[in-house]
């Protein structure tokens, strides 16, 4: 993200352009217009990153409790609900890629620019409620990774999650490189435990791929439990936050260009997405073919979870799940409060110290860790807050990606518009079920 951009005057960029990314850009604009003399990989690596920041709110903490009840519950059954909502997630993040490729402005800024005064503050209102219940599930998970690697307590290792994600977001000063490298380094670390908790679990492939094709449900519970998964596949932060990490990355106007630079950033996004889908996948599988074959069909909760994997798999596995947990909430944390930031600065105008953001969204955990609170509980609760916000920041990107006049030679062909509005009605439509669900008791 950086000053400037297409669109002229724009001061409300998050993270201004350092000397450190001078590089990255020049070789950018090298291989877009040919200059550059890169060939094979090394003409996307100056592309990588954004998407990569945006996939870790699909690997988040909330993420775990969801994936682990499935497939206790149901072995292998909803792998393809995680497959489906993967290339949801892939359509979205593209369209919110090319919103700040296209115009120079983030959506919230958008939003700010084209809808009344009334309406962007409710927004941002919604949209700062999202941001903090979503950084709530992420910094409680975090914390409780800690706890179950270290037996630190809970508030203690709430008070180092804090510590973690100010030395990450400090990283901003030094330009857009250094944090894509770090983020995009504990993306593949989760990856990495992921790919290791397979070799433990060692799933049966053949149903794994059986139940990635082939739509499946057993009974109502399933039908709940894949809606959840469905419904939660939109994080409406990570949009936000990605249209801005594009807004200014690599800024050009020659139109076959511009179509190039969003075929570069559409690769990242399969590549960050098809990974964060992978790691979604792995956490179903390994408690499929763990927890739902020794009977274990009750296990729902992420410290459940860590205790059982012990006698099933050896204490290796027990600790490999709580570094990814740890690694997942730490790197989603500090992704939501830059998400914080950008929502302030778009829809408002306004910017306050990254560490006056960091402690007052830490203050809702603090108080939910002193109150002694369910960890599990509360993440479910952070997302049905969640749920709320993802109509006003779906429905506007699809709005704006369709409007030749904002978009230029990236608008959406049709095809896209009616494929993201489909998604669109589909998303909200199940959060709307899962709200109705929750407040019914149901």
């Amino acid at each position: 993200m950086s000053t400037g951009g297409p669109a002229e005057g724009n001061d409300t960029s998050a993270v201004e352009v350092r000397p450190g990314d001078v590089s990255t850009i020049a070789a950018a604009k090298g291989v877009l217009d040919g200059s550059g003399g890169r060939t094979g990989v090394r003409r996307l690596l100056p592309f990588l990153g954004p998407a990569f920041i945006a996939s870790v709110a699909y690997m988040d903490p909330g993420n775990f409790a969801t994936n682990i009840q499935g497939g206790a519950q149901f072995g292998y059954l909803l792998v393809w609900v995680v497959v489906v909502s993967n290339l949801m997630a892939m359509l979205i993040q593209s369209l919110s890629a090319k919103l700040g490729i296209a115009t120079g402005r983030n959506l919230a800024e958008h939003c700010r620019d084209r809808f009344p005064r009334s309406v962007v503050w409710t927004m941002w209102v919604l949209a700062e409620g999202v941001a903090m219940a979503t950084d709530l599930a992420e910094f409680l998970g975090a914390a409780l990774g800690l706890y179950l690697l270290t037996g630190t307590p809970l508030w203690v290792a709430a008070l180092a999650t804090g510590v973690a994600t100010f030395l990450i977001l400090g990283l901003e000063r030094y330009g857009f490189r250094p944090l894509e490298a770090v983020i995009t380094a504990m993306v593949g670390a989760i990856a990495l435990c992921y790919i290791i908790e397979t070799i433990f679990d060692q799933p049966d492939w053949g149903m794994v791929l059986h139940h990635a094709v082939v739509p499946q449900f057993r009974g109502a519970e399933s039908v709940l439990l894949a809606t959840g998964i469905l419904g939660a596949t939109v994080m409406p932060h990570v949009i936000y936050v990605h249209s801005a990490l594009t807004q200014g990355r690599v800024v050009v106007r020659d139109p076959v260009q511009l179509k190039r630079l969003f075929r570069y950033e559409v690769i990242d996004v399969l590549l960050a997405m098809g990974m964060a889908g992978l790691v979604n996948a792995a956490m179903l599988v390994m408690a499929a073919s763990t927890f739902h074959a020794h009977g274990l069909t009750h296990v729902g909760s992420i410290e459940q979870a860590h205790v059982t994997l012990e006698p099933l798999l050896g204490s290796a596995a027990k600790w490999v799940f709580a570094v990814s947990l740890l690694i997942s909430g730490l790197s989603s944390s500090a992704v939501g409060t830059m998400s914080g930031q950008v929502i302030m600065q778009g829809f408002l105008r306004r910017k306050i110290p990254i560490w006056v953001r960091r402690l007052v969204t830490m203050v809702p955990s603090v108080i939910v860790i002193w109150m002694g609170l369910d960890p599990t509980r509360t993440l479910v609760f952070s997302q049905v807050v969640l749920s709320f916000g993802i109509p006003f920041a779906l429905i506007p990107l699809v709005w704006f990606t369709a409007d030749r006049k904002a978009m230029g030679v990236l608008v959406n062909r049709r095809l896209t518009t009616a494929a993201a509005s489909l998604v669109a009605t589909l998303i909200v439509g199940l959060n709307i079920y899962l709200l109705l669900r929750t407040f019914q008791g149901g």
